[in-house]
């Protein structure tokens, strides 16, 4: 590919000021941000697959390429901070995880790539312009299909037939999260169980929320796709235990301390599967700037 049609694939290249030099010593620069705090274990492991599977394709940290790594505790100030100075750094590619980052990082740059190894609906967030023609500089995996919030609410209704009452803890500001409850509400007026809200913004709230919903009967849980899910895991699951009521996670995350079931993606394969996009833009881009 020439350098024009590199740069109608993915933005002007001249956006990279350092490029070129780093295009004859055969050297990378890959951005990673991250909606978790650094010691974050499960996040830990995500990173180490992305890693590990770089190597293979032949990008190995501190050989041949630099790996800068933001980690930001899931806070919006934080992430837009990590998202401006990484955007600053011009890498070759960025690696970012999820609507609250990739949102950020695509206000801070529209040139340099961006990768994400799960957003819930990177269509209806307004990050591509199709799943067959992502457009622009970003592109990734889809983690969700709006279908699975069926799934979730059918699960709970074949465990507990007389399963009245749902409450769905999501983020309120993400564009999967409400479109993961829209479904949820649709197949719940078919199975006759009414749907609540419950936002995730603070612990106090959760708390609060899902008490007062387990004192009427016949109730569950189920928690959406986010950030804070994250963050509020160990909270939510005790609560479930507390209360007595079944609940469904979108990931084993939740399970493996105690929720009672889960259903969703393999996050650690769609990391993995997110480095070979990084390593064909990043060689790509070096490809251009030497033809």
């Amino acid at each position: 590919m020439r350098r024009r049609e590199f740069i109608g694939l993915i933005g002007t290249a001249a956006a990279w000021p350092s490029v070129a030099a780093r295009a004859q010593e055969r050297t990378r620069h890959v951005g990673v941000l991250l909606p978790a705090a650094a010691d974050d274990s499960r996040f830990q492991t995500f990173l180490g697959a992305f890693l590990q599977e770089l190597a293979r394709l032949g990008w190995t940290d501190g050989r041949n390429v630099r790996i800068d790594t933001r980690w930001t505790s899931a806070n919006a100030v934080e992430i837009r901070k990590h998202a401006g100075e990484l955007a600053e750094l011009f890498p070759d590619v960025i690696l970012a995880h999820g609507e609250s980052t990739v949102g950020p990082l695509l206000q801070a740059t529209r040139t340099v790539p961006v990768v994400f190894p799960a957003v819930a609906d990177p269509v209806g967030a307004g990050y591509v312009d199709s799943l067959a023609r992502p457009g622009g500089n970003v592109t990734g995996f889809l983690s969700f299909e709006y279908s699975l919030g069926a799934k979730w609410l059918e699960l709970l209704k074949e465990i507990v037939p007389s399963l009245a009452r749902v409450a769905v803890l999501r983020d309120p500001t993400l564009a999967g999260g409400a479109g993961q409850f829209g479904v949820i509400q649709v197949v719940g007026a078919s199975l006759k169980v009414e749907i609540n809200p419950v936002s995730m913004r603070d612990a106090g709230e959760i708390e609060r929320t899902v008490g007062n919903f387990a004192r009427s009967p016949n109730g569950a849980l189920i928690v959406t796709a986010s950030g804070l899910a994250n963050i509020h895991r160990d909270l939510m699951v005790s609560l479930a235990a507390r209360h007595k009521l079944p609940a469904v996670y979108y990931e084993r995350f939740f399970a493996v301390p105690g929720g009672l079931i889960s259903y969703g993606p393999d996050y650690i394969d769609q990391f993995r599967r997110a480095s070979s996009y990084a390593a064909w833009l990043g060689n790509l881009l070096l490809r251009s700037l030497t033809q």
